[in-house]
């Protein structure tokens, strides 16, 4: 790959690398036993779509350091778009959101392989729970196996249990803080927990450490990768409300049907006053067939500035990121590619 950065091109070879090693795998899955080609198939699934964000992410912390393009590298940052698809099978099985990408998420497809029985539905949360448990362990598989030298693959690992860690509190975090009283700061430490840092902090910090880099670079790749996640997850939840569910292949009730704790509703919580706090209380959470209380949020949240307050957060945050990627004197090709993708992970419609 050339120096200028090319984000389709990119993409392409990971989507090649994902598409070889995962039906590989499905292939050897399937093969246990005929009834798991359904499970196979979830398997394969999970990693068609993407904008390999996170991949990206990794290549630039180890081109930053000035190591050259590398197909095996590219190998390894694949890798974290197995961590992504896990936690994507995951969260849609936590939150019990039906579509991902405009499809079924893995449980509501896995229904049918169950058949007519009376726990049918357990059960195809439960085979969507263990595809999302594979998943991670082929991510450990494939950088393990991505042919990089293993004094590199050492120096890197380490950080595989950081991020597993940080998930999975961010994931426990959301589902303590669901249907508590909305706070701002709160909201943003499950943000940053349970998305910023397994998004761009670590897979910057993990090609970073595959790379050779120093503790100087390594603290700018948290400066720059922390707020940036933030804003990135910041856009979802606005997406996640606002957006067009045509380009965003997600319903748009389901942080407000679940009282998830996003920054979006903390924001509109902490300026509302008493007569708006009372009917949100009554809209959030109900049952909503027609949709008219999901538009009356929307409209509380617009009256009041919520939507402008989080842009401005994004906003923020983006330039905090840059002016952390500023400050690190890279090579003008890697400064370049973490610019595009700080612009790509905070401006988006999907």
């Amino acid at each position: 790959m050339a120096d200028r950065w090319e984000p389709d091109a990119f993409k392409a070879r990971v989507d090649e690398v994902l598409r070889e090693f995962v039906t590989r795998e499905a292939d050897e899955f399937a093969a246990v036993d005929p009834t798991l080609g359904a499970v196979a198939e979830r398997l394969e699934a999970a990693v068609v779509d993407g904008k390999r964000l996170r991949a990206a992410f990794c290549y630039w912390g180890w081109r930053a350091v000035g190591q050259p393009d590398s197909d095996t590298l590219v190998r390894a940052a694949a890798s974290m778009e197995l961590v992504h698809a896990a936690a994507i099978v995951h969260d849609d099985l936590i939150d019990d959101s039906a579509l991902r990408h405009g499809r079924p998420t893995a449980h509501v497809a896995l229904r049918a392989a169950v058949g007519v029985r009376p726990d049918a539905d357990a059960a195809a949360r439960s085979l969507a729970m263990l595809v999302g448990d594979l998943l991670m362990a082929l991510a450990g598989q494939l950088f393990a196996t991505s042919g990089l030298p293993a004094a590199y693959l050492v120096r890197a690992r380490p950080l595989w249990a950081v991020m597993a860690r940080e998930l999975i509190a961010g994931e426990c975090l959301e589902i303590l803080r669901t249907g508590a009283e909305p706070d701002t700061e709160t909201s943003l430490k499950v943000i940053r927990y349970k998305t910023a840092k397994y998004t761009v902090e670590q897979p910057l910090l993990i090609g970073g450490a595959l790379a050779g880099a120093g503790a100087r670079l390594r603290e700018g790749y948290s400066a720059y990768g922390l707020p940036l996640g933030e804003a990135f997850q910041l856009r979802d939840d606005l997406l996640g409300l606002f957006g067009d569910p045509g380009h965003t292949g997600k319903a748009n009730a389901d942080d407000v049907r679940g009282r998830r704790p996003t920054a979006l509703l903390a924001e509109t919580w902490r300026l509302a006053d008493d007569g708006e706090r009372e009917s949100l209380h009554t809209l959030l959470g109900r049952d909503d067939p027609d949709g008219k209380g999901l538009d009356a949020v929307r409209e509380v949240m617009r009256r009041l500035g919520a939507p402008d307050r989080v842009e401005g957060m994004i906003r923020a945050r983006v330039e905090e990121a840059l002016g952390a990627l500023h400050e690190l004197d890279l090579p003008t090709h890697a400064a370049n590619g973490l610019t595009a993708l700080a612009h790509s992970a905070a401006v988006r419609l999907s």
